[in-house]
């Protein structure tokens, strides 16, 4: 494909299925446009919806300790949601998963929050043997989405900790204004335990003792439906500006900024400062910049500029990659072959695509014969 970048935000044809109007706006713009009005609401209509949300939370939540679960990673998103949600009166269960990479930073930040707010925090630790067995079949496997073994353990434990305590909200700090532009080339779902289980099945050199994961069943299935559980994403609710929201946990909590994006995950910063650029050619900060160009937080030539920064300088590299190595116990010949492995792309394991492709036309048919939108997620 030819070289092309859009006109609007700075996606480009490093996405493989990117599509460009005759003004040479891309159709992640398009598509954003038309989410934002059916999902974001920066308005007053916006803080009528929430109100009657947290309504119907503190309803639900009558008679018991908790009324709803936070997942708390120490990121910018999920803190400013603690901030929030302490606000509004709610009263969470914090939840943190720890997979084993949390900088020291992260534990600072997240401390200092939950402090400030009097939450109590519930820490999963993942069983470090597991996590790292999974983590060296994805790189073994050499797909683009190395996270998956991250993130599904993170949404998972939320999940079945919801269930044990039956808490039915789950607030997530997911939100359009910062994520709204995301190529689906690039990756597979992190839910889809199909693939993470054939993935590991393949390359993993031991069982997973208690690695919990998620089947399609429950995912879209047994917790909407019969459980009468939500994620709900409150920062939808609100005109969500991320360098406010870092200004206010600043001068609130003592919060400190990480120095790049992810900075809270040592293994989520290698894998998106390096791995994906250096072996895929996939620079996210232009679908993370691409989302604050189309939600007004920055201009385009604002993020040209940025663009031209250094995703790592020598030194720090070095430095990441020997800690990166040390705590996989490989050695760096093994890490440097890992790069070099023949790529390949989710779609090549077993998956739950045709599942998902197919719950989604029955439920079309459904919102189409109720004439209203039947959705997981708020």
């Amino acid at each position: 494909m030819k070289y092309q970048c859009c006109t609007r935000c700075v996606m480009d044809t490093t996405d493989s299925e990117i599509t460009f109007d005759s003004q040479g706006v891309c159709n992640h713009c398009r598509q954003f446009d038309e989410r934002a009005g059916r999902e974001w609401f920066p308005n007053e209509e916006g803080r009528r919806r929430w109100a009657e949300m947290v309504q119907q939370i503190k309803v639900s939540g009558k008679g018991q300790e908790y009324d709803c679960i936070l997942g708390l990673s120490g990121g910018v998103d999920s803190s400013y949601l603690a901030l929030k949600v302490h606000e509004w009166g709610l009263r969470p269960l914090v939840m943190h998963v720890d997979a084993g990479w949390n900088s020291e930073l992260a534990v600072a930040n997240i401390e200092a929050i939950v402090k400030h707010c009097g939450y109590d925090l519930h820490t999963h630790v993942v069983d470090w043997e597991d996590m790292r067995d999974l983590q060296l079949a994805y790189l073994r496997a050499a797909v683009a989405n190395q996270d998956v073994a991250q993130d599904h353990i993170f949404f998972s434990s939320l999940y079945h900790f919801a269930t044990r305590n039956r808490v039915r909200y789950i607030l997530s700090g997911g939100n359009l204004a910062t994520e709204g532009i995301f190529p689906s080339a690039w990756h597979g779902s992190a839910m889809d335990s199909v693939n993470l289980k054939a993935i590991h099945k393949k390359y993993g050199e031991r069982k997973l003792a208690k690695y919990e994961t998620i089947s399609f069943f429950d995912c879209y299935l047994w917790y909407p439906f019969v459980k009468k559980m939500r994620t709900v994403r409150p920062l939808n609710y609100m005109p969500y500006d991320k360098a406010a929201a870092l200004k206010e946990l600043e001068e609130t909590v003592g919060y400190k900024p990480y120095p790049r994006k992810h900075g809270e995950s040592v293994f989520t910063k290698l894998f998106q400062n390096y791995y994906l650029p250096q072996k895929f050619g996939m620079d996210k900060r232009r679908p993370h910049f691409s989302s604050l160009i189309v939600s007004g937080q920055m201009t385009r030539d604002e993020v040209l500029e940025k663009l031209q920064e250094p995703l790592y300088s020598p030194a720090e590299l070095e430095i990441d990659i020997t800690y990166f190595c040390k705590k996989l116990r490989i050695s760096r010949q093994e890490f440097d072959e890992l790069m070099r492995a023949p790529i390949h792309h989710y779609t090549e394991f077993p998956n739950w695509d045709a599942r998902y492709r197919a719950l989604k036309r029955v439920q079309g048919l459904v919102t189409k014969a109720l004439g209203r939108d039947i959705r997981v997620y708020s």
